[in-house]
């Protein structure tokens, strides 16, 4: 690998340099005026489970092997009450307070419990049915698929496709 010092000519030259990181990561070192910072970019499986996402008309989560909300598709954020632009990346303790699950009685469902937790730790397929919370406080019963997205280099997260609770996952109900 050859380093360049800061003010060279290379240096100048090249906007970034990309340096090796972990299988399907690549970590690129940026140059901001004279403020240097590190940017890792998604697993190339999160990115593609992301396009697929983006056409579907099924609500859908995608999160990182660390539980970490990284997208939802439009049909997510109609049912939710909130574009993923306007909330973004988040923690599973955020987007567990502010959407859910909650059992029948109202009260949260344990984050170890989730289909999606369990996809990703135990890289096996997930079903539950429970209630989700908009943002202006609707209540949702909701069908919750999860999957695992599995690579040769281990887990690297998982997918959420959710349904209102008797219909055919495109809204409606089944004939």
């Amino acid at each position: 690998m050859k380093i360049t010092l800061p003010g060279s000519a290379a240096e100048e030259a090249a906007p970034f340099l990309l340096l090796q990181g972990n299988p399907g990561q690549c970590l690129a070192l940026i140059k901001r005026r004279s403020k240097v910072s590190f940017v890792t970019q998604r697993p190339l499986e999160l990115i593609l489970a992301r396009n697929l996402m983006s056409a579907l008309s099924t609500p859908a989560f995608l999160v990182d092997e660390g539980g970490v909300l990284v997208f939802y598709n439009e049909a997510a954020g109609m049912m939710l009450g909130k574009r993923f632009e306007e909330l973004g990346t988040v923690g599973a303790d955020e987007w567990g307070s502010l959407f859910g699950p909650f059992d029948e009685g109202g009260k949260p469902i344990p984050y170890d419990d989730l289909p999606l937790v369990t996809a990703v730790r135990s890289g096996r397929p997930a079903h539950a049915e429970y209630e989700i919370h908009s943002s202006d406080g609707a209540s949702h019963a909701v069908e919750v698929s999860a999957f695992p997205i599995l690579t040769a280099h281990g887990s690297q997260g998982g997918i959420a496709i959710f349904w209102p609770v008797g219909t055919n996952g495109n809204g409606a109900r089944p004939a």
